[in-house]
This record gives C-alpha cells, structure tokens and sequence, in this order.
C-alpha cells in the first residue's frame, strides 16, 4: 500500500531474508498440510513452530507498517486484523442492516496457499481452459456472457460467436513474465504525493476503470499503461479511455455483451476476460482483481492509491469527487496482511 505516510526503502538484505521466509513458509504448509487436494494432515511441533513464528513475524510488520491497524494472534494460522477504537466506520451494508466490522478474521496458512497458487496460474479466459473443465463450454462460458437469453450454451456456436473476440487459445500471459509491476489504484491519497516517476519505473503498470492517465496527473500515477482491468461501465468507453494508446491491454472483469463486442472490433488493442478465483474474505471491487491479475504474471507488485486510513470520512478518488465506498476498510485490512505476508513488497 503506497501512502504518503509509507515512503521508505527497505534494506535489500531485508528483503531478500523476507522473500527466503515466505519461501519457507509456503513449502511447509504446502508439504504438512496436504497429502492431497482436500486431506489435512497433523503438523509436527516444529512445523507448528515456524507457523507461529512467521504469525508474530507479521504481527509485527502490522504494527509498525498498518497506520494504526493491529494483529491479534489467534494460533498459529489464525489472527485478527482490528481497526483502533474511534475509527469512523461509514460503509452500510443495507442487505444486513449493518455498519461495517472494524475487525476482520484471516487464516494465514490459507491466503498463503492462495496467492502462491495466484503466482503459478493465468489470469486470462483461455479456450484451452473451456475445453478441458467439465462442462466448461455448456455452463461456464454462459455465464461469462450477457444478454445470452439462457443459463447454459446449449449453442456452443452462438457462445463461440459471443466470446472468439476476446478469447485466445492458449494463455497470452505467463507466471513471473515481469520482474516488477505497479498496480495503481485511484485513492485520493495519490494526490498527497508524487510517485509518478517511480510507477513508470516498473516493467509494468497495471490500473483500472476510468482512471485518467493525463499530463494533468502524470507526476502522481504516471503516464505507463500497459493492463487496464475494467467493469462492465467503463468498458462501455472504452476508446475514451484508451485515448490513443494502442497497446495497452484490456481485461473485462466479469462478463461480456454484445455492446463489448462491437466496440472491441473498433480499437486496435488487445481485450481479454479475467479469469480467477473468488476470494470470500479478500478485499472487493476491481483493485483487488488487477492485484490478482498482477501477481499471476509479477515476480515483484507494489501497490499505489489502495489506501484509507483509520478514521477516514469519505472515500475519494484522484480523478473525481468523492462518493461512496464499497468494504474500505475490510480492503484496508487486507491490503496491509498482503504486505505483512510478502505477497506484493509496498515499503
């Protein structure tokens, strides 16, 4: 999480002892906790121990790292993220007729296995993947389509029509393809500092949506563009969005339509559908997805823009006035255990 409270380096020997760790770290859950997909194992008192040491590891980092955010240690998976005492929750959940928690569990052992397995995996809706899932063709690909007037493609070829524009054969992308990505979020903080620079430094940039990428904002998120994860809204301008950049890739988030299509044909950039994982107690909304995307094709992701910190008022972008956020802080807390983790380095 960039901020402009966060603007130091790590020590490269730091970092490096980090990355061994969590290499560590992901062999023994992977080798003790599984014999196969689904049968768990008894861990040995020494697995156990390097478990909870890696656990106060990132209690640590939480406390010097997460701008008032603290770990509470459950046992050597499990801990507790907690916002402070007086921090402002302001996001309702109106289907439960709730204010949002200012405490969210994680297990540890599980988002690790999670995002090692995001490294190790591609992102993008392939037809060799269509072709080898079960039923991938008569159930799935259906419901990556809208407007499609069924729940099943019992046309194949009227669901082929749909998704060839945008469906390549085989993965366009592979694990570990860039040494160190940027993901830029569109947090208001952007506009408290100046990164510009140092995100067009990366091997590749990742944003969102709309985000305007301008002489106007260039000194804070950068003028690189090489992936843009979009929704269904934003992808509807598309052209406006890409202003004349060509190359930059396009990735639609959750399913296409016949008005995606038509457009696709217009602009000469590549677009392709995410495919990935649902995360049931990640952050939401489409940052987390290009963080996905970013780390199934990153050896190295920083992230920019996703931050809000403890007692926040309202949710703002750099580009617009402020509205409404979805989940901010649950994001917040699960940013931050990303970083603790060593999943994405954000000194």
């Amino acid at each position: 999480m960039r901020s402009h409270q966060a603007g130091r380096k790590l020590p490269l020997l730091q970092l490096l002892g980090c990355v061994a760790v969590f290499s560590v770290f992901v062999f023994t859950i992977q080798s003790s906790f599984f014999a196969d997909n689904n049968r768990k194992l008894d861990l040995q008192p020494e697995d156990i121990q390097i478990l909870s040491d890696f656990q106060s590891s990132v209690q640590q980092c939480v406390a010097n790292r997460g701008l008032g955010l603290s770990a509470h240690i459950i046992d050597h998976c499990n801990l507790i993220l907690k916002f402070p005492e007086g921090t402002n929750s302001t996001w309702y959940n109106a289907q439960f007729k709730v204010f949002e928690a200012l405490e969210f569990k994680y297990n540890v052992c599980e988002a690790v296995l999670l995002w090692e397995q995001y490294r190790n995996m591609t992102t993008v809706l392939t037809r060799e993947y269509l072709d080898v899932r079960p039923d991938g063709w008569l159930d799935y690909a259906a419901m990556r389509i809208a407007q499609l007037g069924a729940d099943k493609c019992y046309n194949r070829t009227l669901c082929e029509e749909h998704l060839n524009v945008i469906l390549p054969a085989k993965p366009p992308f592979h694990p570990r393809q860039f040494h160190k990505c940027a993901v830029v979020g569109n947090s208001g903080d952007l506009l408290k500092t100046e990164f510009g620079e140092e995100i067009d430094s990366h091997d590749a940039v990742f944003r969102d949506n709309e985000a305007p990428v301008n002489e106007k904002y260039a000194k804070y998120v950068g003028v690189k563009r090489d992936f843009r994860l979009v929704v269904r809204g934003a992808a509807r301008n598309m052209i406006k969005i890409l202003n004349g950049s060509d190359n930059e890739v396009l990735i639609i988030k959750s399913v296409t339509h016949r008005d995606f299509n038509e457009m696709i044909k217009r602009i000469p950039n590549p677009v392709y559908l995410f495919q990935g994982i649902v995360l049931r107690r990640g952050a939401k909304g489409t940052g987390m997805k290009s963080i996905e995307l970013a780390l199934s094709m990153c050896d190295i992701v920083d992230i920019y823009g996703f931050t809000v910190d403890p007692g926040y008022t309202e949710w703002t972008r750099y580009f617009s006035t402020p509205r409404k956020g979805h989940n901010p802080l649950q994001g917040r807390a699960y940013y931050q255990l990303l970083e603790c983790l060593g999943v994405q380095i954000t000194c």
